[in-house]
């Protein structure tokens, strides 16, 4: 049904119409639609503006309505324009003309913004949950792996060795602040838009702090035009989905080289695998390859809706209407993402041999070099010097650092004695790393725990708000 009309002579052309419509992708608000109706039925009926009865009889109906929606048994028609209309549709069917009395002192402006607030604080709930159990699985194969020792990189060249535990609890430490950054969001999302009406507020006698402690809400808005027009909530969410989009993208990339046979570390397991339909040997990472290319997919929809709002005038415009798809898919790609990837780290196994004798090639152990002579006070410049000649001999005789003799090491610098071949292994190079946040296996055990604490710390809170939420839609 149309919630407007009266002042026009005629409806809108089928092509407006089809443009305007948005019940087939904002239908998914409809239980937020129906939550927030409440609260907003509460303080008309706590303001006397609804009669007890009717009041009675709209909630009632509005339950009804709740489960027809849930089992499927109502849903929109042709002619509904959006979930709004829908709904009051159905209310009218059940009430007759009583059903069209909760419109009193609510405009779709502040009505849509509370539904999509309601249903970015649940959904971006269970995003959360969601990086809580990738944490778990990130740090549980970073723990099987805190011995293995393995080369690291920068630039994907060889740089110094490393624990290869470290090497991917690293991407426990991005997601951690992906979780910090969502508990930001959560905090400056609950803001409650109800009651701000089409953008002036209402000559209604309504109670916004009571609708926002309604709908578990912190607070209520300041400022009625800028609540109905407010959508930095919708693009901080787009941004961290991106970023997080970005992390796993950076997963793919890695799982991608290292299942590839000239690396051949990664032995990823079948069942997070797919092979080619012409090819039969192969065997593809498809996981990785899909979080890699699903990243661009997040950044173009937090572009999407920073440029429908660039420049955008006060209050409410149409275009605001797109916001909703993008945040729609972006919420879809990543709970469809996580848990593949979840699964895929969980399920990885890595061959120790192979990246235990990769560690020390491409003279990796030239830093340790330069490192004992500075620990001898020579000057670090020289010493880099030294360590660069001491990789050209060894390119000269197709030798890698750990293969020098002690004599040719003395013979590029005297204060390289035989007390650096002590440090030309990866497992001495690997025990010397103890500074803050460094590579040293029995540092990185402990860092892996302190992360696996402060994960279950973010656990129970999540959860916690996920319980509040559930009670909260319930009532």
């Amino acid at each position: 049904m149309a919630l407007w009309g009266g002042r026009f002579s005629e409806g809108p052309q089928d092509s407006v119409f089809a443009l305007s419509r948005s019940v087939h992708f904002d239908w998914r608000l409809a239980p937020y639609d129906i939550r927030s109706s409440k609260a907003h039925l509460a303080v008309l009926k706590k303001n006397k503006l609804i009669e007890e009865k009717d009041a009675q009889l709209i909630f009632a109906a509005l339950n009804e309505l709740a489960d027809e929606v849930s089992s499927g048994a109502f849903v929109p028609v042709d002619s509904d324009e959006d979930v709004h209309s829908a709904l009051e549709r159905g209310l009218t069917q059940k009430l007759g003309a009583v059903g069209g009395s909760l419109r009193a002192g609510r405009s779709r402006n502040d009505q849509v913004t509370t539904d999509l607030r309601l249903f970015s604080i649940d959904h971006m709930l269970q995003i959360a949950a969601q990086l809580v159990e990738l944490q778990d699985s990130i740090l549980s194969k970073a723990t099987e792996y805190v011995d293995a020792p393995s080369p690291g990189f920068t630039h994907i060249q060889h740089a110094q060795p490393v624990s290869f535990g470290h090497e991917l609890a690293k991407h426990a430490h991005a997601f951690a602040r992906d979780l910090d950054r969502i508990n930001d969001w959560l905090s400056r999302t609950s803001v409650s838009s109800l009651g701000a009406g089409a953008l002036a507020g209402s000559s209604l006698s309504l109670d916004p702090e009571f609708t926002a402690k309604d709908l578990g809400f912190k607070k209520t808005f300041q400022n009625s035009i800028d609540a109905v027009s407010d959508r930095d909530y919708v693009s901080e969410a787009l941004f961290i989905f991106a970023m997080i989009g970005n992390h796993l993208s950076r997963i793919g990339e890695e799982w991608t080289l290292w299942a590839s046979t000239e690396f051949s570390w990664a032995q990823v397991s079948d069942a997070y695998s797919t092979g080619s339909s012409i090819m039969p040997q192969k065997k593809n990472p498809d996981v990785a390859e899909l979080a890699r290319g699903k990243s661009g997919r997040l950044v173009g929809n937090l572009v999407t809706v920073l440029t429908v709002l660039k420049a955008l005038p006060f209050a409410y415009n149409r275009d605001l209407q797109e916001d909703k798809e993008p945040l729609f898919d972006s919420f879809d790609t990543l709970l469809l993402t996580l848990p593949a990837v979840t699964g895929m780290i969980a399920t990885t196994d890595f061959d120790r041999a192979k990246m235990s004798a990769a560690a020390p090639m491409g003279f990796s152990l030239a830093t340790e070099i330069a490192d004992y002579l500075a620990k001898k006070n020579i000057p670090f410049a020289q010493a880099h010097e030294s360590a660069g000649k001491c990789v050209a001999l060894c390119e000269s005789t197709f030798r890698e650092l750990h293969e020098l003799t002690a004599e040719e090491l003395q013979s590029i610098h005297p204060s390289l004695d035989v007390g650096v071949l002590a440090v030309l292994s990866v497992s001495g190079a690997l025990k010397t790393r103890t500074t803050s946040g460094g590579t040293a296996p029995s540092l990185v055990l402990t860092q892996i725990k302190t992360a696996q604490g402060e994960n279950d710390v973010t656990r129970k809170e999540i959860s916690r708000k996920i319980k509040s939420f559930s009670e909260m839609m319930n009532q």
